[in-house]
Parts: C-alpha cells; sequence; structure tokens
C-alpha cells in the first residue's frame, strides 16, 4: 500500500518533470528562433514565461507543505530539499531562454558578423547538458548527472573562444561593436544555460547518494569579464 507521504513525492516529482518539460520547449524554440531569426517565436518564447514562474511557485508550496506536514527523513528529505533547488535553476532556465530572444529581436535586421557556426555548437552542448541532467533527475542516474558536471568546462571554453573572435571583430571594425555585444550576451546566455543544468545534475547527486560535489572544482581566479552578468529578465 503507497503511503500518503509516497503519493504525495510521486506528485512533486511529476510537478517538476512537468515544468521541466516546459522549459526544455522553451530552451528550444529561443534557440531555434536565433538561428533563424524568427521574432514571432522569439515573441512566443517570451509570451510562454508566466507559466514556468506560476509551476516554481505551486511547486515550492507543495515542498514546504510536505517537509511540515510529512515529515520526510533520509532519501526523501533529500529529494524534497534538492526538488526546491532544482525549480529554482528550471525557473532561471525559462529566464534565459527570454533573455536569448530579446537579444535575438535586437539583432533583427543587423548583418550578421560570420556564420552561426561556434554559437549554435555551444548551443547543441548546453542543451544536451540540460536534457541529460532532467533525465538524471527522472532515473536517479549518479552517473550520468556526474558526466553533465564533466562537460561544462567544454561550454566555457567555446564561450571564451567566441568572446575572443567577436572581441577581434570588434577592434577590425568599430561598426560591428552593436551586432558583436547583442552575441556576446547570447553567447553569455547559452553558457548559463549549461551551468543551471550542471546544478540540476549536482541536486540528483545530492539527493541520490547524499554527497555534496558543488564547489569541488577549482575555479579560475581570473574569470572572463563576460561572464558577470546576472540570469534575470534583460
Amino acid at each position: 500500500m503507497e503511503t500518503h507521504l509516497q503519493q504525495q513525492l510521486e506528485g512533486l516529482r511529476s510537478a517538476l518533470l512537468s515544468m521541466a518539460a516546459l522549459v526544455e520547449e522553451q530552451i528550444a524554440r529561443a534557440i531555434t528562433a536565433h538561428v533563424e531569426r524568427d521574432i514571432d517565436l522569439c515573441d512566443q518564447v517570451i509570451a510562454g514565461d508566466g507559466p514556468i514562474d506560476a509551476m516554481e511557485l505551486e511547486i515550492d508550496e507543495q515542498c514546504i507543505r510536505l517537509l511540515a506536514l510529512q515529515h520526510p527523513i533520509a532519501r526523501d528529505l533529500r529529494f524534497v530539499a534538492a526538488s526546491m533547488k532544482i525549480t529554482i535553476d528550471l525557473e532561471r532556465l525559462g529566464d534565459i531562454a527570454v533573455n536569448i530572444s530579446k537579444k535575438t529581436k535586437q539583432l533583427a535586421g543587423m548583418p550578421l558578423l560570420k556564420p552561426l557556426v561556434d554559437l549554435p555548437r555551444m548551443a547543441d552542448l548546453s542543451q544536451s547538458m540540460v536534457k541529460d541532467s532532467l533525465n538524471a533527475f527522472v532515473r536517479g542516474d549518479e552517473q550520468l548527472a556526474m558526466d553533465v558536471c564533466d562537460r561544462d568546462e567544454e561550454v566555457n571554453q567555446l564561450q571564451d573562444q567566441i568572446f575572443e573572435e567577436l572581441l577581434a571583430c570588434m577592434k577590425e571594425d568599430s561598426g560591428s561593436v552593436p551586432q558583436a555585444m547583442q552575441l556576446i550576451f547570447i553567447s553569455r546566455h547559452i553558457e548559463r544555460l549549461a551551468d543551471h543544468a550542471t546544478n540540476i545534475a549536482e541536486g540528483v547527486v545530492y539527493f541520490s547518494e547524499g554527497r555534496v560535489i558543488k564547489h569541488h572544482a577549482v575555479e579560475d581566479p581570473t574569470p572572463s569579464p563576460i561572464r558577470q552578468e546576472s540570469d534575470g529578465p534583460a
């Protein structure tokens, strides 16, 4: 017989999966809109952020009620704690999709500085990290979660490469500054997708095994200046 606690935990899990599916769709639309310069699709992404915000609040309430009334322990308690953190990352992923769409709209009508080769590659890698982190959550797959964490540095390197290329463009042609700056911001947002995917993966390791792996990697003491922007609405 399934207990009331188990029923509530399953309800929480289902709510998280619904939110995750919506966020994945938003990210995919935002990247497609950028590559295809589809302004109508950008508007759809921007309009679609409200339901994600509402779902975050609903899941928070579920977690609080569960903690207050059911007093979960051990792995169940870790799952609820990780869920509260994962909803924050999911909501911020939704914000990033909106920010990418807003920057894409600002690029509309501007000539391309270079073929969009590196950004889509970076976006594909970041999207795969988001997808795998959510699959790891669904399955409680610690190894897949660790694999996601290991791929974060590759995205960072791609972003740094794109930044250097765009900086060179601006130095060679001051008229390219408006386009280059928007592309730098978009690359930053795409890099943040990978960061939040890593956060979700770390949460999976925590609730699955009780291990905290956050901050274990050595941070670059002189990070790129473009890694200072927040995820909030642009």
